[in-house]
């Protein structure tokens, strides 16, 4: 049995379950607590230059943070700290 479909496209979907280019750092954030304060970090570090994606764990207390290159920990920390929150350090 073939991968390829009738119409000559492969449908392993390979192509989809690429990981996205990047390095994602995991940071420790304290003081997050609703959806008001996830929604604030993801807009503020996301208009971060080199910034692809962010995604805030409320439950856990971290933000994961998904760039082009070697992350600012210092400018992500100060970005948070303006936001009302903490960046206590990365996570282990």
């Amino acid at each position: 049995m073939s991968c390829c479909s009738t119409d000559g496209s492969c449908s392993t979907g390979a192509a989809a379950s690429a990981p996205a280019e990047g390095r994602s750092t995991i940071y420790n954030v304290s003081g997050m607590t609703c959806g008001h304060c996830k929604a604030t970090l993801t807009k503020e570090i996301g208009a971060l230059g080199g910034v692809l994606s962010v995604e805030v764990d409320l439950g856990a207390g971290q933000v994961t943070v998904t760039t082009s290159a070697e992350p600012d920990d210092a400018l992500l920390a100060k970005v948070v700290d303006d936001a009302g929150y903490e960046l206590t350090g990365r996570a282990a």
